[in-house]
Parts: structure tokens; sequence; C-alpha cells
């Protein structure tokens, strides 16, 4: 394979994909005036409430990206940190998680890294990063009869979104292979030697896979385990095999809550990172809570499937397949750790200036990758909760909490 090193120093319902119709209504808000009632509805809530006294309102998709949160709420950390909380809300797209974000109908989510700059500076929404919700948990997965890169010229790939590291990645492979990322038309054709990308909701992925409808897709696990387990495809990439230990998800608080609410705030990721130590540890009771056989149904998922993500038992034979390149960088399939090393959002918005993204972009030119990485992320929770774990070496993390951003395609 090509070799790209970069080295810089310092989810039916489970439906998390950005269709049209979900892209138009998020850049909606991009305009003052459609944003305009949603941010009064969220400032309204938030202000109904005084102090610490407002309630933790989760908002995810049924995705392993989810995990902390859900773990958090499942085995009551949140109420060991003194908070109150409400039922999770499952929603079926990133519009309408943002939308619910927005006007204050939840107040904690995960969202795709490379989506908090659309929000925060595409719809200028002030929220910030508070945390990572894991790191890796997602794969490129073929058709079976696919064994290489260069095999998917011509053909059809699927990623869930266009601000998503999933974008960034595959454009990175496709690239290191010489092959051109085109978004044509149905029906247009597409060259040998371009690559056509669609966004596809995740929950279709598995199903037009099956139906040879798309040649591949790049997602967040446990789509590209349920492709394995059903036979209908195989992985061809590891994320994490590309970029070392990236993130996807990312715990996502409103400004206003940061603000008025620190004690709270750090609660709540107090919360996030006990969850995050638990689900190290506890791989497979992690699966069974997010199961759709545990307790709280938290997913629509089966126990074999998020086992078969989370538990990592499979993963030496990837290796022996030659499917890992970089065995020794010694990974799992998904792992967990919060801090949100500030080397990789400044690689990050890097990364998506040179992606091909639809939509308006404009706002990407203009970001500096340092600036966005002081005023995009807020740490400051993280540490202290860290601190309160047994520091950075709780999660096998350097004690400066710097580290090198590792790509290589």
């Amino acid at each position: 394979m090509a070799n790209d090193s970069i080295h810089i120093c310092t989810a039916s319902d489970c439906d998390c994909g950005m269709t049209r119709r979900d892209f138009l209504r998020m850049s909606a808000l991009a305009g003052a005036g459609a944003a305009a009632p949603l941010l009064f509805a969220g400032e309204a809530r938030a202000q109904s409430f005084r102090g610490d006294d407002q309630p933790v309102k989760i908002g995810y998709l049924p995705i392993t990206d989810a995990a902390p949160l859900l773990v958090a709420h499942g085995r009551k950390l949140f109420e060991a940190q003194g908070l109150k909380v409400e039922a999770p809300r499952l929603f079926r797209s990133w519009a309408q998680i943002v939308e619910a974000f927005v006007s204050g109908q939840v107040n904690v989510i995960h969202l795709l890294s490379p989506a908090t700059l659309w929000v925060r500076y595409g719809s200028k929404f002030p929220a910030k990063v508070v945390a990572w919700n894991h790191v890796n948990g997602s794969a490129l997965t073929v058709q079976n009869e696919i064994n290489s890169v260069a095999e998917l010229g011509g053909k059809t790939v699927a990623i869930p979104f266009w601000y998503s590291i999933h974008n960034i990645l595959l454009q990175k492979i496709l690239t290191a292979h010489k092959l051109t990322v085109v978004t044509r038309a149905r029906g247009e054709p597409v060259k040998a030697n371009e690559v056509n990308l669609v966004v596809l909701a995740p929950a279709e992925m598995v199903s037009a896979l099956a139906a040879k409808s798309i040649a591949g897709f790049i997602v967040a696990e446990p789509f590209n385990a349920a492709a394995e387990t059903a036979g209908v495809g195989k992985i061809l990439r590891f994320s994490g095999d590309v970029w070392k230990n990236h993130a996807c998800c990312v715990t996502f608080l409103a400004e206003r809550d940061l603000v008025q609410r620190p004690e709270w705030s750090q609660r709540v990721t107090n919360a996030i990172v006990n969850a995050q130590l638990w689900s190290r540890s506890n791989q497979v009771e992690t699966a069974k809570l997010l199961a759709s056989s545990g307790p709280n149904r938290y997913t629509p998922h089966p126990l074999q499937t998020l086992t078969k993500v989370l538990a990592v038992t499979d993963y030496s034979a990837y290796e022996q397949r030659k499917i890992v390149v970089h065995p020794q960088w010694q990974q799992r399939r998904i792992d967990f750790q919060p801090f949100p090393f500030a080397s990789y959002t400044e690689e990050m918005v890097r990364a998506l200036v040179q992606t091909k993204v639809e939509g308006d972009n404009k706002f990407l030119a203009g970001l500096d990758p340092k600036f966005v990485a002081r005023d995009l992320v807020d740490d400051r929770f993280v540490r202290k909760s860290l601190a309160a774990v047994g520091g950075p070496q709780a999660f096998g993390l350097p004690a400066n909490l710097l580290r090198t951003e590792t790509v290589a395609v």
C-alpha cells in the first residue's frame, strides 16, 4: 500500500446518516432568522432552572460512539455526581440531534468531531467540545469479492456525513491509491479512476451492500460488524489503522452551560470520564448494557454484534490477514479515552480543508488550526476529571497531555 505519514507535535431507527433533507435542515440553522426561534427556546429552557438544578438531558444516536453517555446513564454515574438526569433521547439523524441541542431539548450530546466545526463556525451556535467520547471505532467495509482499494475504482461508496472523520479518512485512502473522488447523480457513469461518494444512513448501509447498490461504506460501529456477521461484507481497513487513535465522536455542551453552570459541567464531565474508564475494563458488560436485550434497550443492536466490536475477540485475526497494516500501534477496534488533544483538532482542521464536502463550506477557508484548537475545545473540566481518577496514566495517556498525530495510509 502507499504510505503517507504525517507527524505533528503538540444507527431501522439507528439512522445516524445525513440525508439531503437533513443537510438542508442543518444548513437552515446558518441563517439567523431560521435559528433564532430555536436559540430563544434554548435560552428559555436553560433559564428555567436555578444553578446546577438543571437535569442532564442526553441526546444520542444508537451507535457505539454514544457508549460513554449511555454507560454513565445506565450505571447511574450522573446521579453519583449529585445530578438529576432524564431518560436519554434517541434521535434518528444528526440534523434532529443538532436541532434538539440548539433548542435546549437536550443538553449533553455526542457529535461527529468535524461536525462540531460546522455547528460552531458554520451555523455560529456557541457550543464547545469538552471531551472525546472514544477513539477509533470505525472501518471501511466492502463487498466480499473486493480485495483492494484499487478495486473500488468505478464504484460507489457510502459515507454517513460530509463533515465526518469517515469522509476525511476515506478520501485520504482513495487519494493515496490515485483514485479521484466524485459525486455523480444516480445513473451517471463513473470512470475507472473515480469513486462516487454518496451520503447514506448507516442503518441502510448493510442492506445496500447486500443488494450491491454500493460497493462499500465507511462508518462507525457496529454496522461494520453487522455486515461481517451477516456475511454480506468484509473489513478492508480500520479507521484507527490510518489515523492512530483518532477521535470520532465528542461530547458537546452549550457554551451557556459552561459559563453559567461550571460546576454542573464539571459533574457531567466527571460522569463521562468515569464511564469511559469503566468501559475499558468491562467490554462485555458494556455490550450487554447497550444491546437490544439490555435493561434499557439503548440500541437495536444484538449482543453478538456489539461484543464483536467492544470485546475485540478477533483483532489478531485481522492482523494475520494483513487487514491491520500497523500492528505495532497495538490498538483496540474501539477504545475509550476522554482527553481532546489539541494536535488532533489542529490536524483535523487542516485535513477537512483538503477534503471534498458538499454545501456551503466557505467558513472552512478562514479557520486557523491553532485558533480552533483553543476556541472549539474547553479542556478545563476533563483535566480535573482525569486528576480525580488518578491522572492521565489511568487511560495510558502521556502525563503532559501532548501527543504526536500519526496518519499513515
